[in-house]
């Protein structure tokens, strides 16, 4: 009877524990494993305990996740849910995607809380010598370029074909490259222009440059919490915390992040923590 008593016990305590603990998610990538270590660190600044479950995998498995309710929260890009998870049109008004997104995941029970301040939408960069500063005056020289361009980016209707319809921009030659040589290609000057995106560590490492997206080709990919609404219920003062994260975060800083794990190996955890200790 005693141990019946104990085990009932310990089985209370370990359902209690998992009912106050949340399950922040990240995708596979260094940017995704900073941004779930922002949300766990705020989280657990309330009191909440936290467990981690990072390198998840893309989109449609965080996402399924989060539906699933393996998953309290994780950072998504609104671009990406727009056109990738509710396979709508792309659209270039970053306020109307946040709203169609936010609309859209409510109705399911998850809630888009404000946007960080920085949006990972893709980027054309050139060396920091280059006198052009827009993709408009990038068109009468880019004739003249070698371009370096990831296969994805070649072929999405968001990346490249965007660039054409937009611009018209033609290159004198197009290289399509692994992803982890472009920036290395053009600081060799083997290219004279790569799509990355725009909160890639290297950009400003390397002191390059990237060209304005005059006309608005590229569609928004703002990066936002994203959270179950019966979580928030749960924890009140989560859905706060979180809120005062919006607007904090430029697309510098996120750079400087990326580049001090990629770049100076340094620890997400330790990255993250250091941020919040100067963004009080």
């Amino acid at each position: 009877m005693k141990l019946a008593c104990l085990v009932l016990v310990l089985a209370l305590a370990v359902a209690c524990g998992d009912g106050s603990r949340i399950v922040v998610g990240a995708k596979n990538f260094t940017e995704q494993r900073i941004l779930g270590e922002l949300v766990a660190q705020t989280a657990e600044a309330l009191g909440v305990p936290v467990r981690r479950r990072f390198d998840l995998g893309g989109t449609f498995v965080c996402d399924a996740a989060l539906r699933a309710g393996d998953v309290d929260a994780y950072v998504e890009y609104t671009g990406t849910a727009l056109t990738a998870v509710l396979k709508e049109p792309p659209d270039t008004d970053p306020r109307r995607v946040y709203e169609r997104v936010a609309a859209a995941y409510r109705a399911a029970g998850l809630e888009w809380l404000p946007p960080l301040g920085f949006d990972n939408t893709f980027a054309m960069v050139v060396r920091g010598d280059e006198t052009v500063t827009t993709l408009s005056e990038a068109v009468a020289v880019a004739r003249q370029w070698k371009a370096g361009f990831g296969y994805e980016f070649r072929t999405r209707p968001d990346g490249y074909p965007a660039l054409q319809r937009v611009y018209g921009l033609a290159f004198a030659e197009l290289r399509t490259m692994d992803l982890g040589l472009l920036y290395r290609a053009l600081g060799d000057r083997q290219v004279d222009v790569v799509a990355g995106s725009a909160t890639d560590g290297l950009i400003d490492a390397m002191k390059l440059r990237v060209l304005a997206d005059d006309r608005k080709a590229f569609p928004p990919y703002e990066a936002a919490p994203v959270v179950r609404a019966d979580t928030l219920a749960r924890h009140p003062r989560l859905r706060e915390a979180l809120a005062k994260l919006g607007g904090t975060i430029s697309a510098t800083d996120m750079r400087r992040m990326n580049h001090a794990v990629d770049g100076e190996h340094r620890d997400a955890a330790t990255v993250v923590r250091a941020w919040l200790a100067a963004h009080p």
